[in-house]
């Protein structure tokens, strides 16, 4: 893996092309040859692979994933970044530069048809802390061709991801990546490979996908609960679910029915009981519909 960015050849760039990292849209570049070397390895990669990369900013991660990768997607939203990530490619990855397909796109809209040729196998990116759970949900929801992936986020935000039932931090991200794969945390990486320095640490969350715990119940109905269970987490499920189910009583009688304690929390509950509860809705109230 040869021709990355260091810090001399990150200003450089940023300075030719007049950009300055915005808060708005959340800019940490990674200027660490060895960190993105770190990120490629623990994504594991393989020739056959399609990498889908959000928020490539100025290339450091892209040229790290043209050699490995069997084509790579760039999704990014700042206009100059993404018309200057193909000169970049061909400046620093030579021949690999061909793999590289830049989408001018906003990621949390983008659609499976506009990276269908090839379609992605893999989610790696160092994504925006500002939008890092919503891409990650909008991209398993919408590319049901993902198989794996290696994402970098605020640490935060990865203990989040990756807790299981019990966990403090565990809640709605935990439970919807569950619904879709299986995650763990595959490291820190600290603030100073970063240009500018961000105030955090940042996390790495692998993820292996799978099929969904139950295919009997639409994944928004699932969801639903799930956003009812966690809006108040100090309610027992019988009262954090009454909205949902037209009702105490009728939540108490889907939980009951689905094998969960009513006086039950919902940082207790698996993935799996979130959607048993789901299938479990009396006919006839709201959340059957």
């Amino acid at each position: 893996m040869t021709g990355l960015l260091g810090p001399a050849e990150i200003r450089e760039l940023a300075a030719r092309l007049g950009v300055a990292p915005t808060k708005k849209l959340g800019q940490n570049f990674v200027h660490d040859p060895n960190t993105v070397r770190r990120i490629v390895t623990a994504a594991g990669l393989s020739p056959d692979d399609v990498a889908l990369e959000v928020g490539p900013g100025l290339g450091s991660l892209t040229l790290g994933l043209l050699p490995v990768a069997g084509h790579v997607h760039a999704v990014e939203i700042d206009t100059v970044l993404a018309g200057a990530l193909p000169d970049t490619a061909a400046r620093y990855a030579g021949p690999d530069a061909d793999r590289l397909t830049v989408h001018r796109a906003d990621a949390l809209r983008i659609r499976a048809d506009e990276l269908a040729d090839p379609a992605p196998t893999a989610l790696v990116a160092n994504l925006p802390y500002n939008v890092a759970v919503p891409v990650v949900l909008h991209l398993l929801a919408e590319l049901p061709s993902l198989r794996h992936g290696l994402v970098m986020v605020q640490k935060e935000v990865a203990d989040r991801l990756v807790a299981g039932p019990g966990s403090k931090v565990y809640g709605i991200p935990s439970v919807k990546l569950a619904w879709y794969a299986q995650a763990r945390g595959a490291g820190r990486v600290p603030p100073n490979v970063f240009w500018p320095v961000p105030n955090v640490d940042s996390g790495l969350v692998a993820f292996t996908c799978r099929q969904p715990p139950r295919a009997d119940v639409p994944r928004e109905r699932v969801f639903a609960v799930v956003d009812a269970a966690f809006a108040q987490r100090r309610k027992t499920l019988r009262a954090a679910l009454a909205g949902w189910a037209g009702g105490a009583d009728r939540a108490a009688a889907a939980l009951t029915a689905a094998g969960v304690d009513p006086g039950a929390r919902g940082e207790s509950l698996t993935v799996e009981q979130f959607a048993a509860i789901a299938a479990s809705a009396p006919v006839g109230t709201p959340a059957a519909k």
